[in-house]
């Protein structure tokens, strides 16, 4: 009980005056039963606890570019199989560099930066993923075999393994190949996978935007390879 008097008496006195720090209370705490249910609520509501107060931009904690580019890496490379739309290529940037993959393999008709409409959605993540380009998957996909990349589509397909039943293992690589917004993976890359990683969906849509998969996907790896 000590400890969570403790805590009670931190929370009180933030309310009292209004300071907000990101982690006052751990989350360990909330949970214990001797935390009271109204305490636990009124931390979690936003109009009656100071704690929610939305956080500056200086208040986020990220690292610059060069630190970034030094800092261990998710063993992930995000494969872009012929991607049409720049906004979505530069979206995947943007999405590769908040899960600190290693980087993006560029294929095909897949649009390269620098470029303005890439940029639009990148907004400077193009500086912090390293980013190579192959005008044929096949080459692309080889190169990373060859390098002991695990070869995985993101794709709908026979003997596809569900997004929720694929444990990564941290001692593998992986390559994530994501195909064009219209025909998905190509054949050609297809023929040339370990695996296939399917999303489920439960709604009357055939399949989720590029962008969008690719965030669930990359989350996914993330939390099963860092936050077990």
């Amino acid at each position: 009980m000590r400890g969570i008097s403790k805590w009670v008496t931190l929370y009180r006195a933030i309310q009292n005056s209004h300071s907000v720090f990101r982690t006052s209370i751990p989350l360990p705490a909330l949970k214990t039963p001797q935390f009271s249910s109204a305490l636990r609520s009124s931390y979690l509501n936003p109009h009656t606890s100071p704690l929610m107060r939305k956080l500056k931009l200086e208040e986020l904690g990220r690292v610059d570019v060069d630190t970034f580019r030094q800092q261990e890496k998710s063993p992930v490379t995000v494969v872009l199989d012929s991607v049409r739309s720049m906004h979505n290529i530069g979206s995947i940037f943007r999405t590769a560099d908040g899960f600190a993959v290693e980087q993006i393999i560029l294929c095909g008709i897949t649009a390269q930066p620098p470029h303005r409409e890439i940029e639009k959605t990148a907004l400077g993540a193009t500086q912090s993923i390293n980013w190579t380009y192959f005008n044929a998957i096949k080459e692309a996909l080889q190169h990373l075999r060859n390098q002991g990349y695990q070869i995985i589509a993101v794709e709908q397909a026979e003997n596809s393994i569900s997004l929720n039943k694929f444990q990564p293992e941290n001692n593998q690589k992986y390559a994530l190949v994501f195909g064009n917004e219209v025909n998905g993976v190509s054949d050609e890359a297809m023929q040339m996978i370990d695996a296939c990683i399917e999303i489920p969906q439960f709604g009357t849509k055939h399949s989720f935007n590029i962008v969008v998969s690719a965030g669930i996907v990359l989350w996914d790896f993330f939390a099963k390879l860092n936050l077990k």
